[in-house]
């Protein structure tokens, strides 16, 4: 993340509907939080890690078919444990099983999916030099890895590919977001040959800076598009699947920094770096932002720029219970309940249990 990319944002920051406060005070220690029938109570700092092992920078989250969540971090420092970049933990937070050194500094975004008997996971390593997208199975053996795209785009070496989330395609293709490198969208077949290229710089219909996460939404199986969470541009942009853009929202008016999005049923789900997380309906109207407090996203925000001492990411004891600082992913469970994932210092899970 960089500092300066989250702080031209926060212009717009303020901009947002101030809705929903807290069901409960926020000194409760698992206050709930949302809206009637989409209300959640709040668990945080969820998993148990062992004594020797300390998050390094918590980004994305994965469950698998038994319900087993899947936690990548950055991985940045350490004892040899803590240079994992993806840590396994039971349905109930016991930790489980740690992997992937050979993406140490590199762990971002991470999805699973089951293909015939077997589930496979997809990594997006953002900062790694070759092992860009990796694909491992549910033990982190890995199947197959991929560096540096090889077509007109990325010719040029010095124009930077640092991948960040990975999507599904109903061909049993994939879509991978160049975040943090040159603001591409990449579709490739179910055999991981690249098919499409799309996006791009640039602040107009079609074009991204910093398309940070997308995911199929198929809520409407007959016109299944992309969402794109357009993140520098404060926006969610919609594209066709073959990457000719639909519509986007106006820039800090339905998000402000969107980091990756996820369906279940009729609900779209985005984390959102500036302190939120949205759940929208069928239509894409706002049912919900949880954890929305303007007067505490603006110390989040205003905590990361220059002299304001140490940014509130790196505090934990700031952190009132029932709020956000800086929601990373988030994903649903197979009961409707949700994991909330942070991009800070000291890594925070946020279980979301929903109670109506």
């Amino acid at each position: 993340m960089d500092r300066r990319e989250f702080l031209a944002s926060a212009a717009v920051a303020g901009s947002g509907p101030i809705l929903l406060g807290m069901t409960r005070k926020a000194d409760v220690k698992n206050p709930v939080i949302g809206v009637d029938g989409f209300q959640y109570e709040c668990h945080h700092n969820w998993g148990e890690l062992p004594p020797d092992y300390s998050w390094q920078t918590t980004h994305n989250v994965a469950i698998d078919s038994q319900g087993f969540v899947y936690i990548t971090q950055q991985g940045t420092k350490g004892t040899k444990a803590n240079r994992d970049t993806v840590l396994v933990f039971d349905p109930k937070g016991k930790f489980v099983r740690s992997f992937g050194q050979d993406w140490h500094m590199g762990g971002h975004g991470i999805e699973i999916r089951r293909e015939g008997r077997e589930e496979f996971i997809y990594l997006a390593n953002t900062w790694t030099p070759e092992l860009k997208v990796v694909k491992t199975n549910l033990r982190g053996e890995i199947v197959w890895k991929k560096g540096r795209p090889e077509c007109p785009e990325y010719e040029d070496p010095q124009k930077p590919y640092n991948p960040t989330n990975i999507c599904w395609l109903p061909d049993g293709g994939f879509n991978v977001s160049d975040g943090y490198g040159s603001h591409y969208l990449l579709n490739y077949d179910k055999d991981g040959r690249l098919v499409k290229v799309f996006g791009g710089t640039g602040t107009a219909l079609g074009q991204l800076r910093t398309p940070h996460g997308q995911w199929l939404d198929d809520r409407d199986p007959k016109k299944p598009v992309l969402v794109v969470c357009d993140r520098a541009n404060g926006r969610l942009q919609r594209f066709t699947l073959d990457g000719q853009a639909i519509d986007a929202t106006k820039s800090g008016a339905v998000v402000l920094f969107p980091a990756h999005a996820k369906t279940r049923g009729d609900i779209l789900l985005v984390a959102d770096l500036h302190a939120r997380v949205s759940l929208f309906d069928k239509n894409n109207q706002l049912i919900v932002h949880l954890g929305e407090d303007q007067q505490w996203r603006q110390r989040v925000v205003a905590s990361l720029g220059k002299d304001q001492g140490p940014p509130l990411r790196t505090q934990p004891r700031e952190w009132p219970a029932g709020k956000f600082v800086h929601p990373h992913d988030a994903c649903f469970d197979r009961d409707g309940n949700i994991f909330v994932v942070e991009w800070v210092s000291t890594g925070r899970i946020t279980f979301l249990k929903k109670v109506s």
